[in-house]
């Protein structure tokens, strides 16, 4: 069965979408994350943040990948109740075959913080 033009067309937003990255909550958007781990901080548990699979990673920029994926991660600690992200790992995925490679996923893990003062 052909697909109709009115289809076609209502599927325009949805390819748009699986193009563009997670987007962070308002409140997400203090959430800091780093490389070196906090002091003086409590300590709240390991969230993983991710972005893409094999359909929508060809689809989505390597930059939009890594920042959906950070932003998945940093909406996860903010639900939480943290306020700072410990980055344990992060792990791009990549799929293709003799016409070369394409990354399709970014995944991001940590360890999830309260601190009493915003890092610097």
């Amino acid at each position: 069965m052909p697909l109709r033009r009115s289809h076609a067309i209502a599927l325009i937003p949805f390819l748009l979408a699986a193009c563009s990255s997670i987007p962070y909550h308002a409140n997400s958007a203090a959430v800091r994350v780093t490389h070196n781990e906090p002091t003086g901080c409590r300590f709240l548990g390991d969230a993983t943040g991710n972005q893409g699979n094999f359909f929508t990673g060809q689809y989505t920029s390597n930059s939009n990948l890594e920042t959906g994926a950070r932003n998945d991660l940093k909406n996860k600690a903010h639900a939480m109740g943290g306020n700072v992200v410990y980055l344990l790992t992060d792990r791009a995925g990549v799929s293709g075959g003799q016409g070369g490679q394409t990354q399709t996923n970014v995944t991001l893990s940590g360890n999830i913080y309260h601190c009493p003062e915003p890092l610097t």
